[in-house]
């Protein structure tokens, strides 16, 4: 009999582990997601004429031009517009990476499907 509830106490506290684990988890996610939507991506030109700010989508959300920029061709300045924009998303990812793999691991499937999501993003907004 002994062995029969011990074996059931043994499965009990398992399966409470693993609702703790769950919890755990659901509790990182969320305050993963928090983090997330927070998030910013900013670039700036090599000749620091341009600087670009992207949300945690990807959309651009701020836009400098150095008064400089007036004397470069306006094909010139839409280049270094269109490349330091690509250079904040790459920000904003790495931020998105660091944050998910801090907050759920590096082996995770989900910070792993997160981080594959943005980079699919930025890889669409930059064609």
């Amino acid at each position: 009999m002994w062995a029969d509830e011990a074996a059931l106490d043994a499965a009990a506290r398992r399966l409470d582990d693993w609702e703790a684990s769950l919890a755990e988890r659901a509790r990182r996610t969320r305050s993963l997601t928090g983090r997330l939507q927070e998030l910013t991506g900013t670039a700036r030109s090599p000749d620091r004429l341009v600087e670009v700010t992207v949300d945690s989508a990807g959309h651009l959300i701020d836009l400098h031009l150095d008064e400089r920029t007036r004397q470069h061709p306006a094909a010139h300045t839409a280049r270094q517009i269109v490349t330091t924009g690509a250079a904040a998303r790459a920000d904003l990812l790495r931020q998105v990476t660091e944050a998910t793999r801090a907050a759920l691991g590096d082996d995770d499937p989900t910070a792993a499907a997160i981080i594959e999501s943005y980079q699919r993003s930025s890889a669409d907004a930059d064609r």
